[in-house]
């Protein structure tokens, strides 16, 4: 079982996939600039990195 299936169909509107790739970029920005902690920062940049990857570049279909 993989933690983000981009497969599922949860992620079949493109609204969904943006906003799961958008909410935790821009908290990993607001970690960083505005409260100053860069762990929660990088650790909410990579996953929404890692949400990208998953969802605009593995998915088929």
């Amino acid at each position: 079982m993989k933690f983000l299936d981009p497969n599922h169909p949860f992620f079949d509107q493109a609204w969904v996939r943006w906003l799961t790739v958008l909410f935790p970029t821009a908290w990993g920005l607001f970690e960083l600039a505005w409260i100053g902690s860069p762990l929660w920062g990088m650790i909410f940049l990579a996953a929404g990195a890692y949400a990208a990857w998953e969802l605009f570049f593995q998915r088929k279909g």
